[in-house]
């Protein structure tokens, strides 16, 4: 993983920015019914513990990230996605959730989610979409690289792992993400652009979090063909 991404999630100093609860039921809406009843679970890159509530359960649930203040103690793991520290064939269910996009090489993190699956086991995951998105933020986010669907679904599929569901998201509010990233550009050619999270007024955060649950609902039964994210279900193969 980068070293820039090190320094841990925003989520930890915003836990309740709204793109952070828009997450939450936009991930709840597209994968939960995919989570199943799992034995055992792993949450990679659990430093975002707001979004992944919904994993939670009566299963087994562990968790890792390189950053150790979204770690519980017993079963938080301050270990990198690039080697996870479990045997093979241990987690019915791995979530890694904007994860992939802080790893290179990118076939080497995914061969480790796959790795840890139990045969017939699930990855849930998301990544942000668009590399001509790319902005300052995913500069100092530790970023490789931003996705298209079919993008992550090949890296995903070259693992061996079987795509079930793949779709865009966050595209209620597509067209404010597309006008701030132009923003940012313009503002970085002109001055120094504000480090940190993009400031909304609390009529914004109101419009936002309206749009998100509306998509929420859509989202639940269909697949979106644009958003600033990419959420899939994969597969491993059952021996």
């Amino acid at each position: 993983m980068s070293p820039v991404a090190q320094s841990g999630s925003s989520s930890i100093r915003q836990p309740d920015y709204w793109w952070y609860r828009a997450r939450t039921e936009l991930l709840r809406a597209a994968l939960g019914d995919y989570l199943g009843s799992p034995h055992r679970l792993l949450d990679v890159g659990s430093a975002d513990g707001p979004s992944v509530s919904w994993m939670h359960g009566s299963h087994e649930r562990f968790s890792i990230d390189l950053d150790p203040r979204g770690l519980n103690p017993g079963t938080g793991v301050c270990a990198s996605a690039m080697a996870l520290p479990f045997a093979d064939a241990t987690f019915d269910v791995v979530g890694a959730f904007d994860v992939i996009e802080h790893c290179e090489p990118e076939a080497q993190a995914v061969a480790e989610l796959a790795r840890v699956l139990t045969p017939g086991g699930r990855l849930l995951a998301s990544v942000p979409a668009y590399q001509w998105a790319w902005s300052d933020h995913d500069v100092r986010a530790g970023h490789y690289r931003r996705y298209t669907l079919p993008r992550i679904v090949s890296a995903l599929e070259n693992a061996g792992l079987t795509v079930r569901r793949s779709t865009y998201a966050f595209a209620g509010v597509f067209p404010f993400f597309a006008a701030e990233r132009v923003a940012r550009r313009l503002r970085r050619r002109r001055s120094a652009v504000p480090e940190g999270l993009p400031q909304v007024s609390p009529v914004l955060d109101r419009v936002f979090t309206g749009l998100s649950a509306a998509e929420a609902r859509l989202l639940h039964k269909h697949d979106l063909p644009f958003g600033s994210s990419v959420f899939l279900v994969a597969d491993k193969p059952a021996a």
